[in-house]
């Protein structure tokens, strides 16, 4: 019997609904949507939860129970009640310019908690797996462009292409280059001194892998294990 207590996926999603909570209650979203409804809708989604981490399935049956069903009815909702889609340029557009910085910050977790409960039930598809990195979505990406931090010159920011959208990646790797295909985990967004990262590359000995096999948006093919370690030190310090 598997411990759905313990599974990664279940505890990420939790936190992930804890972190978005807190970011549209206290944050200043600026446009046509409904909050008072996007928050009740993901308060309702505690119930589900608490069913599914102590349903003790796995695999198919996991995939495919009603709780994940549920789970993924409340998402949509709530993404037509931040304003459908478009709804992150919305936001974006309508920031003060001394507000943008943390409105992209708060655009950028609220993608993160989208993003997990809409993959959710593909992850549980690969069955019981007790590992970090099941609780989050790693995908093979190619890098549109590069350039440097505006405030400092060890990092570079990527526009890193991952299928499904464009994400930004804040790198501390001086010879990532457009057209590199790489390992991406989408992990709780990151701000590196103003400037928001949406990711993590994938690398050994801080040098990131920069021709990762695999279909753009799949997941990456032949990587050395050692790759995943700080995505998954990233994860449980996430969920601490």
């Amino acid at each position: 019997m598997w411990d759905t207590a313990k599974d990664y996926r279940i505890l990420i999603a939790i936190k992930a609904r804890e972190l978005f909570l807190r970011t549209v209650e206290t944050g200043s979203f600026r446009g046509n949507w409904n909050k008072r409804a996007t928050i009740d809708e993901a308060k309702m989604m505690e119930s589900d939860l608490q069913s599914l981490l102590y349903c003790y399935l796995e695999g198919p049956a996991l995939a495919n129970c009603e709780d994940v069903d549920k789970l993924e009815d409340k998402t949509h909702k709530i993404i037509e009640f931040l304003g459908g889609d478009g709804w992150n340029h919305t936001f974006k557009n309508n920031a003060p310019k001394d507000e943008r910085e943390k409105t992209e910050e708060n655009i950028a977790k609220v993608k993160f908690f989208l993003e997990t409960f809409l993959g959710l039930r593909n992850r549980f598809k690969f069955g019981a797996i007790d590992d970090p990195i099941i609780g989050i979505d790693v995908k093979v990406g190619e890098v549109m462009s590069v350039s440097k931090h505006p405030d400092a010159d060890a990092l570079m920011i990527c526009n890193v292409n991952v299928g499904s959208r464009a994400l930004q990646v804040v790198t501390n790797d001086l010879n990532v280059k457009e057209g590199n295909h790489v390992g991406v985990s989408l992990l709780p967004p990151a701000t590196f001194m103003g400037i928001v990262s949406e990711g993590m590359f994938l690398g050994v000995n801080g040098v990131i892998l920069k021709d990762v096999n695999g279909d753009l948006g799949g997941m990456p093919s032949g990587i050395p294990m050692e790759s995943l370690n700080e995505t998954k030190n990233m994860i449980e310090a996430f969920l601490k």
